[in-house]
């Protein structure tokens, strides 16, 4: 009896084993379809100076930066009329006079020179915090057109080191997202052009460096 169960596992098992061996190995998974690429390009600097709120922005810092402008035009010209008037009555003046003036002249350099990089840090880095914040909210947008749109790639172009070398017209988003963000923000164009900054280099999800105020 004993023998016979033996018998009869030994051979149940190599019925398995022969099944298991028979059946079919299970096909590869059928590769996903690839999705076809549709590449986008933006000024991405251009597109956030140009928008409503980047101008009316923009023209707002200027504003800010005018008292400061008008002390520094007010020093420089101040300076240059003491230059005038040294080089004018230099021969008639006595030594020491002539030695007080020119310290007075290189005194007042100097405070213009501080003041006017200090105006100058002050002022990029007011421009540079503007445009960061602006540049965060026009990102969300060009992420719901290219989505809206079906691109599957979005490059920018007023990177210095951008990869572009050629885009075709109809490829450049910069108009659609400028208006897009334009009807999003509310923002009325401002009623005189005005001038656009070189955006500073943005923070992390966007992207120059802007114009410093004139002495």
């Amino acid at each position: 009896m004993k023998r016979t169960l033996a018998l009869a596992v030994l051979l149940a098992s190599g019925l398995v084993l022969n099944a298991a061996a028979q059946t079919p190995s299970a096909a590869p998974a059928a590769a996903a379809p690839a999705i076809p690429a549709k590449v986008a390009v933006i000024a991405f600097q251009v597109a956030v100076a140009q928008t409503n709120e980047g101008q009316r922005n923009f023209s707002d810092v200027q504003r800010k930066f005018e008292p400061q402008q008008a002390k520094l035009k007010a020093l420089n010209d101040d300076i240059e009329n003491l230059k005038k008037q040294l080089q004018a009555q230099g021969d008639k003046l006595s030594p020491a006079e002539s030695a007080a003036r020119t310290k007075k002249i290189d005194e007042e350099t100097k405070e213009l020179q501080r003041s006017a990089e200090d105006a100058r840090n002050d002022y990029q880095s007011a421009v540079g915090d503007m445009y960061n914040t602006l540049a965060s909210k026009v990102f969300e947008v060009v992420e719901a057109y290219a989505k809206e749109q079906g691109y599957t790639l979005v490059l920018d172009g007023s990177q210095q080191q951008s990869p572009i070398l050629w885009a075709a017209e109809t490829t450049d988003i910069t108009k659609p997202v400028i208006a897009a963000y334009n009807l999003k923000s509310g923002v009325p164009a401002p009623p005189t052009q005005t001038t656009v900054p070189a955006a500073p280099r943005p923070a992390p999800k966007a992207p120059g460096a802007s114009a410093a105020p004139k002495n």
